[in-house]
């Protein structure tokens, strides 16, 4: 047996005997609660028998088989608990076979290579990571997925990141993938199957304990199986860990002999990704999404931004030689389709927002960008920072010539970069700290106002499919309606599971604010233009260059109350800081 066969064998086999191991928790669980009912059937036989008798003997007689039938009662439902639980799901976009055929015969390829199971299905996440899910449990099941008598699908469903199809190409997906559809092996294995379904169970029903939807009575007789069953988690977790551990080693070890040499250069593009992934959500559609808008072309900008990240960085030279090879979204039908799903998901997955486009939560494309969300975003805060300072009492800035505070003839001019300026500056950290404390309570206020995301029915797992019915054509965006139902959204509410940053302090949205203030007053006097940079988000563009000498500038004037480095880059850029800005 060579050395790749001889570790997957020992990997097998260490992730075998910690499957044991978990199911011995399981074993001890119910010798645990048939212990009373053991003592009672004891008692009962040698009341029959009559070698226990006597008023001491039949008192506790009566009292353990009280306690037994008690126990069994109380384990019976637990079992219950545990066994009905519906466990988690990922959020993902479901890709029927009709949709990506070239996609599942790569797929079903590289399982026969492996010599193991292909996945039941396979689904995009949009994240940069790939896993296979099991969702064999009843309550995954779709009611309109078809069903054969006296069969039941025990392969896992693939889950592949949605970036990896765009950025990687075939060649690279395949040798990512290799290992990943090797685990399908393992999961065939009864003990491991069983292991795992277990660990499910008892984590559905912590979670099902956990839920603050329910009613006193619930509440109460659920805690008491949250206690048990997470007393019982705790107890097999070190194992299911290791199990865990085991398999993914076994599959690996599978996996050497499959384009192991490529699968190195594949891992580079994997942490590429991944860090022009996290760059686009953080810089490009995280302001999109606070503003209601939701870019659906995420996995299309993330090849701009990762192309933009090879040319920056000089340790990813070269790279950009592999956009002339296919990209893996060839092996879809629709990659159209499936990246403004994708994209849609990731709004829900990162920041929770509606299920569906509506009026207050629409697609935007790239090209619509700068004008829709970075141009609207600047002049939302700049109207945001007056505001503030209208409600501060603090007078609006006087033209040239005019008496300090007193604008000529009684007219107020319009919202100024001076206005801001002559507050901030000179009057050092107290000014600062009002501004930003008011900024801080009107966001807060607005945020409060937002009403709550439109997303499934409570307590569904499910979100809307994309079908082509009337009622879905009404809501789900149209690209989607073409592929019918090949496409499907799914996953476990509520979200976001994962938001993406912190709150922001009130210095920093000070910041911001001031910083948008200085854009508009550019755009407005001084002929720029708002712009998207692929790893930094909204841009200032002047000559058709981007600016990026602006930071310094309002760092000082919000930090330190020194105005005089932002007014020397206003008068070498020709922004009339004087001049009134356009607000929304």
């Amino acid at each position: 047996m060579s050395d790749s066969g001889v570790g997957e064998e020992i990997g097998a086999q260490g992730a075998r005997a910690r499957a044991l191991a978990v199911l011995r928790v399981r074993s001890r669980a119910a010798a645990v609660a048939l212990l009373p009912a053991a003592a009672a059937v004891v008692l009962l036989v040698g009341g029959v028998t009559g070698r226990l008798t006597g008023g001491s003997w039949d008192a506790a007689r009566w009292a353990v088989t009280g306690v037994a039938v008690a126990v069994l009662l109380g384990a019976a439902a637990v079992a219950a608990v545990i066994t009905k639980a519906r466990p988690a799901l990922s959020p993902t976009v479901e890709i029927a076979e009709r949709s990506a055929p070239d996609l599942y015969r790569l797929v079903r390829d590289l399982a026969d290579r492996l010599n193991v199971p292909a996945p039941s299905s396979i689904a995009l996440t949009p994240d940069c990571d790939s896993w296979l899910e099991d969702r064999t449990h009843p309550a995954h099941a779709r009611a309109d997925a078809p069903r054969t008598p006296g069969a039941a699908s025990a392969a896992p469903v693939l889950v592949i990141g949605s970036p990896f199809l765009w950025w990687m190409r075939v060649a690279e997906l395949r040798a990512v993938l290799a290992p990943v559809v090797a685990g399908t092996g393992p999961a065939a294995h009864p003990d491991i199957a069983a292991a795992r379904r277990f660990v499910r169970g008892l984590d559905a029903a912590v979670a099902l304990a956990g839920r603050r939807d329910l009613g006193l009575i619930r509440r109460a007789a659920l805690g008491l199986v949250g206690r048990i069953a997470r007393l019982m988690l705790r107890a097999c977790a070190e194992h299911a860990a290791l199990m865990e551990r085991g398999v993914a080693s076994a599959a690996s070890e599978r996996a050497q002999g499959v384009d192991y040499g490529l699968r190195i250069v594949a891992q580079e593009q994997v942490g590429l990704a991944y860090a022009g992934w996290d760059r686009l959500l953080t810089r490009v559609a995280l302001p999109a999404w606070r503003m209601g808008r939701w870019p659906s072309r995420l996995d299309v900008g993330v090849v701009s931004a990762l192309t933009e990240l090879s040319r920056r960085d000089r340790l990813a030279e070269g790279f950009t030689s592999r956009l002339g090879e296919r990209p893996a979204c060839d092996l879809l039908e629709e990659p159209g389709a499936v990246d403004e799903a994708a994209s849609l998901l990731a709004a829900r997955l990162f920041h929770g927002g509606p299920a569906v486009s509506g009026p207050d939560w629409s697609p935007v494309d790239w090209q619509q960008y700068p004008e829709e969300v970075v141009d609207r975003k600047w002049r939302t805060e700049a109207a945001r920072l007056h505001r503030v300072l209208d409600d501060m009492g603090v007078r609006r800035s006087a033209r040239p010539g005019d008496p300090a505070g007193e604008p000529a003839g009684g007219a107020v001019p319009g919202p100024t970069l001076d206005r801001v300026m002559a507050h901030l500056a000179g009057q050092g950290e107290e000014a600062g700290d009002r501004l930003a404390a008011g900024i801080s309570a009107e966001v807060a206020r607005e945020e409060a106002e937002t009403p709550p995301p439109a997303s499934a029915t409570p307590g569904s797992n499910t979100l809307p499919s994309t079908t082509t019915d009337a009622t879905a054509t009404t809501s789900a965006p149209a690209t989607l309606d073409a592929t019918g139902d090949a496409l499907a959204l799914r996953g476990t509410d509520p979200l976001p599971l994962f938001p993406l940053m912190p709150p922001r302090t009130g210095r920093e949205l000070l910041a911001d604010h001031v910083t948008a203030m200085v854009c508009c007053a550019a755009v407005d006097t001084a002929g720029a233009a708002p712009g998207l940079d692929w790893l930094d988000g909204p841009a200032l563009l002047m000559d058709g260059k981007r600016r990026t000498d602006l930071a310094g500038g309002v760092l000082s004037l919000v930090e330190d109350g020194d105005g005089e480095p932002l007014r020397m880059w206003l008068a070498s850029t020709g922004v009339r800081p004087e001049k009134p800005v356009r607000l929304v």
